[in-house]
């Protein structure tokens, strides 16, 4: 019979920890939620050796044991052996080789845990690019536990690994008599009386006990106990904890300095605090910046219009040849304009993540993006931000989809759910043409000094506009959000390095394929919902138009291509959507909206641009061949109300610019908020505010323009 462990997979985010769960699990394994937190739990079972099978935890990535966010403290509560349902034998750790410093450190402290340990080092092949040499049997003799260069990805180093963890399990490796630092002195006297009360506690484990015991589940009595130690010996949690880090440190440079060569290392540090003296400056820092986010703005935008009418040319031919091959039936209108154009709104965004996602690794690979986190965080800050929350803002002038999901690595909660609840307000490139289509319409073509456009700088006033908002919104939002959670801006600015292009590829893909996958599902369901409710409405009005046209085709036989589109218009009207469109106007009148851009308000709701497709329908001319020729844009020009009076004045287009502004109007967001919150109460909380704040906006707008 095989012996069977459960073994813990530790390390910091990004060091190669799920590349080596994937290797030691295989197939076996699945994923589920810790137990009261919406932290991604994931299990597999793997073969170690002939005699021995191992279940294996892969704890959420964290970079020590003072945890901040919610998954590390998932990970930090099972290393305390505080998680009921996981209380693993011992503990694999992954270092990244080529930033083992920093991976020492959480590795020391796992270490004075004394709980059995094996490391695997990942990344040597990165680390040999930049010249680092590693002594691996000098490195395990100093650490006192054993040390197995791996790379998961091609399957290099497993069974030494596999036959490591045997005899680690099997007791063949002892543990370190000495601690990696001397705990003890940190708090001797609390230390001691911490040991007496709890029984089996290393130096090092009573010291958390006396920082977090308030978060174990210990009964009153212990607690008591632990908080009566901590009072009487005057604990100080912050200077044990900075005395701790820096003893590890200095431990930690002495090792290195034995065990690890890095000739260049002087030169890149040089080379980049000469970059850092420019890239960083009080002045020419926000200048250079400005101009990466412009050059970054500008690149989704030119970049993604090639592939995003080649998928916007081929589902609109997809469309042409089954409507012309398609029975007229309702099961092919539904193929034709519920599922395929719904699976064309999802698709067309892909070109859009894929190009932000990797043009933000980039950004990352090379270093920079932690620079521009640092030149911002004064900024953020103040209104409930911090640095980190700039990228998924800016982002968001692309599309709030992947700016949403780029929030992930905000570690604060507060502070990463303020972000998702304003990047919204961002101006996407869904708004882009409703604003192009009403700037032409209602502002006139003036030139300030002979080039400066006003079209232009109101195009650019509602760009600003939605980032001031954002803004606003987060300084008053922080003040309902309750969350305690303190906030750390600590970065570690890395040196400046090429990207690693098979790493920008692959995040492209990943993130492409979260987006079709997860948020895909929900867009589908709702464009066939907006397909039903377009197309079908109460038989006795629909009859009634159909007889109505059947009627004038007789008496108008050569009118046919007119009649059918003002045809299709009533149809519309008379749905149930047009139906919704007519009940709301009275709400919306205020405005300066009638009941046909009611119904583009409530299409447009799929996605923002649907707006212009729909006016294109509604508003159709009556007439020959001119009225074949004329624009959009004349079209809606001709537009009035009963009384003959304009519909697009400059009040009304103001109002409507303004109401897309705010307006949520974008059910993509909706489903990538609630994925990434796992909650339905921050979608359904934007879509309230932020559909209050465009009514309320466009109200004064219309009231002071009319």
């Amino acid at each position: 019979m095989r012996e069977s462990i459960q073994i813990a997979l530790v390390g910091n985010p990004n060091s190669g920890k799920s590349s080596l769960f994937n290797a030691l699990t295989g197939m076996n394994q699945k994923v589920g939620n810790f137990p009261g937190v919406t932290v991604d739990k994931k299990v597999g079972s793997s073969a170690i050796s002939g005699a021995m099978t191992a279940t294996i935890i892969d704890l959420p990535g964290t970079y020590s044991l003072y945890p901040r966010r919610e998954d590390e403290w998932v990970a930090y509560r099972v290393l305390m052996q505080q998680d009921k349902e996981v209380d693993p034998q011992m503990v694999v750790l992954i270092a990244d080789a080529s930033n083992l410093k920093r991976n020492l450190l959480f590795a020391s402290q796992i270490i004075d845990l004394k709980i059995p340990v094996v490391i695997g080092l990942t990344m040597m092949d990165l680390a040999k690019q930049k010249g680092i040499k590693i002594d691996v049997a000098e490195l395990e003799r100093e650490l006192g536990v054993p040390v197995i260069p791996i790379n998961p990805r091609k399957n290099k180093g497993i069974p030494q690994l596999k036959k490591a963890i045997e005899q680690t399990a099997l007791s063949k490796y002892k543990m370190p008599v000495r601690d990696f630092i001397n705990n003890e002195a940190l708090a001797p006297t609390a230390v001691k009386e911490v040991k007496e009360v709890v029984a089996d506690l290393s130096d090092y484990k009573a010291i958390h006990y006396l920082i977090n015991h308030e978060s174990f589940a210990l009964n009153n009595g212990l607690q008591d106990k632990i908080e009566s130690i901590e009072v009487s010996n005057k604990f100080n949690h912050t200077k044990t904890q900075a005395e701790e880090i820096l003893q590890r440190y200095q431990r930690i440079g002495v090792i290195l300095k034995q065990s690890v060569s890095e000739p260049s290392a002087l030169e890149k540090t040089l080379f980049t605090e000469k970059l850092d003296d420019i890239l960083l400056h009080r002045t020419w820092g926000y200048v250079i910046l400005l101009g990466v986010l412009f050059l970054l703005f500008q690149s989704v935008f030119w970049l993604a219009s090639f592939p995003m009418d080649w998928i916007d040319g081929g589902f609109g031919a997809l469309t042409g040849f089954l409507s012309n091959n398609l029975p007229e039936a309702w099961w092919s209108d539904l193929l034709v304009n519920g599922l395929v154009a719904g699976l064309g709104g999802i698709v067309i965004f892909i070109p859009q993540i894929m190009i932000l996602f990797g043009l933000i690794t980039i950004l990352e690979d090379t270093g920079y993006m932690a620079r521009i986190s640092f030149l911002t965080d004064k900024l953020m800050r103040k209104v409930g931000l911090n640095g980190k929350s700039v990228m998924p803002m800016i982002s968001g002038f692309a599309c709030a989809v992947p700016a949403i999901m780029s929030a992930r690595n905000i570690e604060n909660k507060k502070e990463r759910l303020l972000t998702i609840f304003v990047t919204p307000l961002m101006s996407c490139s869904a708004r882009l043409p409703v604003y192009t289509i009403l700037i032409a319409l209602v502002i006139p073509k003036q030139n300030f000094l002979g080039f400066i456009g006003l079209q232009g700088l109101v195009m650019m006033g509602l760009y600003l506009l939605g980032l001031v908002m954002a803004l606003v919104t987060s300084y008053v939002a922080k003040w309902f959000i309750k969350i305690k959670e303190k906030s750390y801006f600590i970065l570690e600015l890395p040196t400046y390095r090429a990207p690693r292009w098979n790493n920008v590829l692959v995040t492209m893909v990943s993130k492409a394929k979260i987006f079709v996958v997860d948020a895909g599902k929900v867009i589908i369901v709702i464009s066939l919902i907006l397909w039903a409710l377009s197309t079908y409405g109460p038989k006795e009005r629909m009859a009634a138009v159909h007889e109505k046209y059947e009627q004038l085709s007789a008496q108008n036989p050569d009118k046919g291509d007119e009649l059918e589109r003002e045809k299709n218009t009533e149809l519309l009207a008379n749905s149930y959507a047009g139906i919704l469109g007519k009940g709301i106007e009275p709400a919306i009148k205020p405005l300066g909206y009638d009941w046909k851009i009611g119904i583009a308000l409530i299409t447009s709701f799929a996605a923002r641009e649907v707006f212009v497709g729909t006016m294109a329908t509604l508003y159709s001319v009556e007439g020959g061949a001119d009225a074949e020729e004329s624009t959009l844009t004349g079209k809606l020009n001709a537009a009035t109300w009963p009384d003959g009076s304009k519909v697009y004045t400059l009040a009304t287009g103001l109002s409507l610019m303004i109401f897309y502004v705010f307006a949520m109007q974008c059910m993509s967001t909706l489903a990538i908020v609630k994925r990434e919150t796992k909650s339905w109460k921050w979608p359904l909380l934007q879509l309230i505010y932020m559909t209050g704040l465009a009514y309320v906006m466009s109200l004064i707008a219309f009231q002071l323009f009319k």
